[in-house]
């Protein structure tokens, strides 16, 4: 189970920036104070904490004292005997304070006598006065809800006291703490309207940086799964402590851990009865319920229920609306409310609370149901879920509405009597659920729907109906890479209704079959046959989306056909199915638009159709179905290839939680943060693979296979890229046997170090390694060929997009063979083209290379420098440091900074710089010492040198290294 472990402050940037800049203030000799307030487990004492380094890392002296909460023990000035402790065995000044003796372990001073207590608070004034002359002071007061009243006092007295000394002083509180009566909340009231006195309030965490923190404290334990990520973040609300526990209990459970429980529960037991009865029956009734139903089901009369509510109010447990109702000031104390409850007492409640709402017709289906199903009315609850699910999605919230219908289906045998009221029955039930379920993004969970449904259907009984399931089945499993299964269904629902007479559940089946024969064959007689099929029946029967779905279809068939008659037909197809209102086919039209504008290298068209139709998923509220997901893919990859770094992370991280068939998104964008050099990526990136490798997740596959392909590139591992490239590819084509033509890109880019790793062992006359090494990549370039043969044969003509990283593959074929090309690199660049930022700037990286070998010096500078632009403009940090490499290697003034190109003569003695130039001819050291007239031994002596001078130890990593210097002669 995942432990918490301190890391990095996470989210508290802004309060930590306030803070620092007092801070500064004590370090130019003025004093301020800070009045930190937020609710209990927010995270004060985490930003105390850091607080602290900061200012100790600024040269302040710290000195913390902490309140306790001792009850009615009175124990004075505790948390000034707590700060000062450290001073207890320390030199004067301490001990020229007698005054200050009572906090220093000397004699208590009487609370009575007036002279006393003022000396004390002189003296501790004074004392801190001197000690700030010496050295700046942070002065921290920890849990000021808990001080005593002297305390408080004495807080009052410095504030006012030390105007002029170098000190800051931080005090923090409880803000749930104070309720109306609390003796702190005047002395605050006192206290901010001192000049120099800041109150900071510490507010939630946002949900995007809980998640952070959840992640960043799991890191030591081997990390944590996004579900319970998502959990804690739920459930947290934004309490750091509150995560830190729920972390600890793994989250997923009902119960909540004991220790919060605990805690959560103190609070409520130091009400009076009534207020305890009252929020018993609130946890009941929901996290917000209106003043009416409160006075309908507590069971107080008017004044109790009145004094009850100002009490829950005031301690901060239950908040006012502006619509006058009341809800929990945390879900995690409804929770432990809810937790502490006998079961009848429950139930009890439950039931009142849905007698009330069908009085008065108030309140929500939904709200109904939960009542009506935990007060054991279970045929009340079936209806009101059913009627829970269609308010929820017609207002877009399908993952509700997944909810409520399969609460409905949990109580279908419980409720005979109301099946006939059930268009299709239970099979009509889970036919809902799995739209619902597909249209949030859960299409596992959809896929089980559907299998169910095909089991309970009776395809004797009702053909129609099951031909129904079996297309809508075939098209759920092409969206989880199950084409076989695809196959067998949608071939399934063709036998299941004749041809004639044409009924919409033949079109639909047809329409699917085309889909799924494409799929898995190409276009062949098959599928074009079942296609026209299909198209002719939804024309005679007017069924527009059915028309809509397969004119995509054919579309994707035809994709060599007239481009201009292609777009109009997708076009066409996306409006008459936004008419039919099919969202999904709708989408599917814009996906392919945009995906096809997008192969054909036209980023902008392809935006134009992505940007609305991603606006029109999240309006609509399906942003995390199949297409809307992929839409949203795709405009992470259209805005990775303009250079739009900062769009692209910002789509990709837009929600904090993703179903786990959209995680792709949100791993395409971590392709911006290895691009730029960031720590911490590839946790992320092997995380990724294995959730990819859990599902069977084709484009996870692939998303997670390139970045961690692009990390071995920038790590130069050659083996890596090798490995992840030849695992992706091959799992990829098992998935996608015949359009797996991603696979050249993925052998684009991982032949990048694989070449490298050739390029130096020839240098280094190691005939041996660089033959092992271009074998390596000879094999990863025949997965590559095969991928290309099997699209051209079966799909059709390659995309511009394609051709580019066929010419791309080719251009590191000669690198790797030791045959670089400037005019192969120039050739894939222009293929890229000036929209393809980064891919450019890595192509003109190796025709300035291959230019340099070829001895064009200032061609080679022109090319280098206009890749170096690129990279800056972008960020692109590991390519920066590549192209610099490169200038200083070749000597080039490309008026690259840090680029200037370095004398050997100032590294090496001129016999060292022989030596090693003989070595990266691939020399001995006896050959070395005959070339030179020197013994083998002094040639070893030499190139002992030199490899301590290079930081390395051995011959090969010293020449790739002296070679990234421009250090060879």
């Amino acid at each position: 189970m995942p432990q918490w472990v301190e890391g990095p402050l996470v989210g508290r940037a802004e309060e930590l920036a306030r803070l620092t800049g007092h801070v500064a203030r004590a370090r130019a000799g003025r004093p301020s104070a800070v009045l930190l307030a937020g609710d209990a487990g927010v995270g004060k004492s985490r930003l105390l904490g850091e607080l602290a380094t900061v200012a100790r890392t600024a040269g302040l002296r710290v000195l913390t004292g902490h309140c306790l909460d001792l009850g009615d023990v009175g124990l004075p000035y505790l948390p000034f005997v707590d700060l000062l402790r450290p001073l207890r065995e320390e030199p004067p000044p301490a001990a020229r304070r007698p005054a200050v003796a009572p906090l220093l372990g000397g004699p208590a001073a009487s609370a009575a006598d007036e002279d006393a207590r003022l000396q004390l608070f002189e003296g501790v004034a004074a004392l801190l006065g001197e000690l700030a002359t010496e050295q700046p002071l942070l002065l921290v007061l920890e849990d000021l809800h808990w001080a005593d009243r002297s305390s408080r006092d004495l807080l009052r007295y410095l504030l006012t006291r030390l105007v002029e000394e170098p000190v800051l002083l931080v005090a923090s509180y409880r803000s749930d703490d104070l309720h109306r009566r609390h003796p702190l909340r005047p002395v605050l009231a006192e206290l901010v309207r001192l000049p120099g006195v800041e109150r900071v309030d510490l507010a939630p965490l946002p949900d995007v940086e809980v998640a952070a923190l959840v992640r960043a404290a799991a890191a030591g334990d081997g990390g944590v799964d996004e579900q319970v990520v998502a959990d804690v973040v739920a459930r947290a609300e934004g309490n750091a402590f509150y995560a830190e526990e729920l972390l600890a209990a793994g989250a997923g459970g009902a119960q909540l851990p004991a220790g919060l429980t605990e805690v959560l529960l103190t609070r409520v037991e130091e009400l009076g009865a009534d207020a305890q009865q009252l929020l018993r029956v609130t946890a009941v009734a929901g996290r917000r319920v209106r003043h009416d139903l409160l006075a309908a089901v507590a069971g107080l009369p008017g004044r109790e229920l009145d004094a009850a509510l100002t009490e829950t109010v005031q301690r901060h447990l239950l908040v006012v609306d502006p619509d006058g109702s009341f809800r929990f000031r945390h879900a995690l104390l409804r929770e432990a409310v809810l937790a502490d409850l006998l079961p009848g007492e429950r139930t009890r409640v439950h039931a009142a609370v849905a007698a009330r709402l069908r009085v008065d017709g108030t309140g929500t289906a939904a709200e109904l149901a939960h009542h009506a199903r935990e007060s054991n009315d279970l045929p009340a609850a079936f209806t009101a879920a059913r009627q829970a699910a269609e308010e929820a999605r017609a207002v877009g919230a399908p993952a509700e509405a997944l909810q409520h219908l399969e609460a409905a289906l949990t109580l279908w045998p419980a409720v005979p009597d109301l099946h006939a009221g059930v268009p299709d029955g239970e099979v009509g039930l889970l036919l809902s659920a799995a739209a619902a379920a597909r249209a949030a993004g859960e299409l596992h969970r959809g896929v089980a729907l559907l299998r169910a449904a095909r089991d309970a259907v009776s395809e004797t009984a009702d053909p129609r109906l099951a031909a129904r399931v079996l297309s809508t089945l075939a098209q759920a499993l092409t969206r989880v890479d199950d084409l076989a299964g695809a196959v067998v269904a949608s071939s399934r629902a063709m036998e299941l209704v004749p041809a004639e007479p044409v009924t919409p559940e033949r079109v639909w089946a047809a329409a699917t079959r085309a889909r799924t024969a494409w799929a898995t064959g190409g276009a062949d007689a098959e599928a074009q046959a079942v296609a026209r099929e299909a198209l002719a029946g939804a024309e005679q029967l007017g069924l527009e989306d059915a028309w809509s779905d397969v004119v995509i279809s054919l579309a994707r068939m035809t994709e060599s056909g007239d481009p201009v008659a292609r777009t109009a037909a997708l076009t066409d197809a996306l409006e008459r199915a936004r008419r039919a209102g099919d969202v999904d086919v709708e989408l599917r039209a814009a996906y392919n638009l945009s995906s096809i504008a997008y192969e054909d290298g036209d980023l902008g068209a392809a935006a134009g159709w992505i940007d609305p139709a991603v606006a029109r998923s999240v309006a609509l509220g399906v942003e995390w179905s199949f297409y809307a997901a992929e839409l949203r893919f795709l405009q992470v990859l259209v805005r990775l290839a303009r250079g739009d770094w900062a769009g692209a992370q910002a789509t990709a991280e837009e929600l904090a939680r993703v179903p786990d068939t959209a995680a792709h998104v949100r791993v395409a964008g971590l392709h911006v943060a290895v691009a730029r050099g960031a720590e911490g990526v590839r946790e992320q990136v092997d995380r990724a693979a294995a959730t990819a490798d859990r599902l069977g997740h084709a484009t996870l596959l692939l998303t997670a296979g390139s970045a961690a392909i692009e990390l071995a590139v920038w790590g130069q591992d050659a083996s890596a890229a090798v490995a992840v490239a030849e695992r992706t590819v091959r799992r990829l084509r098992e998935i996608w046997p015949l359009d797996f033509l991603v696979a050249v890109r993925l052998v684009a880019v991982a032949l990048g170090p694989v070449a490298d790793a050739a390029v130096v062992a020839r240098e280094a006359r190691d005939a041996d390694t660089a033959a092992r090494w271009v074998a390596a990549g000879q094999r990863l370039v025949a997965q590559a060929r095969d991928a290309q043969a099997l699209f051209a044969e079966h799909l059709g003509e390659i995309s511009r997009e394609g051709r580019a990283w066929g010419l791309r593959l080719d251009a590191e074929l000669g690198r790797l063979l030791g045959a670089a090309d400037p005019a192969a690199w120039a050739a894939a660049g222009a293929a890229f083209g000036d929209e393809q930022v980064y891919e450019l700037a890595r192509c003109r990286w190796r025709e300035a290379e291959a230019l340099l070998a070829a001895g064009d010096r200032t061609s080679a500078a022109t090319v280098l420098r206009a890749a170096h632009d690129a990279a800056v403009a972008l960020g692109a940090a590991p390519l920066q440091a590549r192209l610099a490499a490169l200038a200083r290697r070749g000597r080039l003034d490309a008026g690259i900074p840090g680029a200037r190109p370095v004398d050997p003569a100032a590294v090496f003695t001129p016999r060292e710089a022989e030596v090693l130039g003989l070595v990266a001819q691939g020399r001995t050291n006896r050959e070395i010492g005959a070339q030179l007239f020197i013994s083998e031994k002094t040639a070893s002596v030499h190139l002992s040198r030199v490899l301590a001078k290079l930081g390395v130890s051995g011959r090969t990593e010293a020449v790739a290294v002296a070679a990234a210097r421009g250090l060879l002669p």
